[in-house]
Formats: structure tokens, C-alpha cells, sequence
């Protein structure tokens, strides 16, 4: 995995790529370029202008050999890179304005696990976010296809379970993140 704070202008990352985006939102414009170009870094071969996105939103090469996720909260970019499975990878900036939303997408045992901490709860948000974008088929309810089973962090590093109830069968997803100063990421291990 790789994280980006973007403090460079829109230019920068378009001479980087090579890539123009036709984005009217400026922050989501350079959100974009921003996660090709982290993405370039990780993989410096990957044919970026080839990169297309399924109708989910999901990004993806058609026959490229190595499965990819990316996610972006201003001014945060994150990009996860796995040769063998799909993976999924996503970065939140923290916001107590989250609690107000927790019943969305938390059961109440979740919201006791996150016991009302703006962090905890933006931590839960990153791994059920991350595994939704490993899922990749969309028509996914948080609360009762993706319980999160635990919760352990220590010293910013997290470690996450959660059982994943949509596909035909029951996985438990396992997932590492952290909790930084101003963020929360979530991947899928």
C-alpha cells in the first residue's frame, strides 16, 4: 500500500501522468490524476491510459496481472496493489461530523465496539469501505452484510475482522489499518 498527502498543484500530477481529466470539480479532478500518479509509483509499468472503471466506479486494466484498488479523501490518496487476489483499500479524513452518521452503516453492537469515537468509527467507515471495493459488485448493506466481528488497535495500528454475508458463502474478511492524526485507512489482507 502506499498513502499521498497531495500538497502539489493539479499540474504537477498531469506532467507526472501525461493525463488530462475532464472532471468540472477541481478537488476531484486532481484526486484523480493523484491516484494514478500514487499508483504510477507503486507500479511504475502499469499502462495508465489504459486503466478503465466498471460501472461501480471500480478501476481496473483489462489483463493486466495485478489487482489494484484506490481511494481518495482530500487531500489523501491511497492505492493498494495485490499480484494474486482483489483487494481493496480506503482513506477517510476524520470528522466528528461521522458520529451523526454511525447508525447508517454501524449496528449497535458496532457502535459499542466504536463506543462513540469520531476515530473508531471513521476506522469502521475505511473497513467496511475497503471491502466493498474488493467485493466489487455493489448492492451491499453495511450493516447486515458486513458485520464487523472485532476491532483491536494498538499504538494507531488496527487489525479487523469482519464476516462478509452478501456472497454465497460467509468469508470472514480480515483487514489492517490505522489511525493517524488526521486519518483513518483500512485495507484488506
Amino acid at each position: 500500500i502506499a498513502i499521498w498527502k497531495i500538497e502539489e498543484p493539479e499540474s504537477f500530477f498531469r506532467q507526472q501522468t501525461g493525463l488530462m481529466v475532464h472532471k468540472k470539480n477541481d478537488r476531484r479532478r486532481i484526486e484523480h490524476i493523484a491516484g494514478r500518479f500514487l499508483l504510477q509509483q507503486v507500479l511504475p509499468d502499469l499502462p495508465l491510459h489504459e486503466i478503465q472503471v466498471s460501472d461501480l466506479g471500480k478501476p481496473y486494466l483489462p489483463g493486466y496481472p495485478v489487482f489494484f484498488s484506490i481511494s481518495h479523501s482530500f487531500p489523501y490518496i491511497a492505492v493498494a496493489v495485490d499480484p494474486q487476489k482483489e483487494t481493496g483499500i480506503d482513506i477517510q479524513v476524520l470528522q466528528q461530523k461521522i458520529l451523526r452518521l454511525q447508525y447508517k452503516f454501524l449496528s449497535e453492537r458496532e457502535q459499542e465496539i466504536c463506543a462513540n469515537d469520531a476515530s473508531k468509527v471513521t476506522l469502521a467507515w475505511t473497513a467496511k469501505e475497503a471491502a466493498f471495493k474488493q467485493y466489487g459488485l455493489g448492492s451491499v448493506d453495511f450493516i447486515r452484510h458486513m458485520p464487523i466481528k472485532s476491532m483491536d488497535i494498538e499504538e494507531g495500528s488496527a487489525r479487523m475482522v469482519m464476516s462478509f454475508i452478501k456472497a454465497d458463502h460467509t468469508p470472514e474478511v480480515a483487514l489492517a489499518g490505522g489511525l493517524e492524526e488526521d486519518f483513518a485507512w483500512a485495507v484488506t489482507v
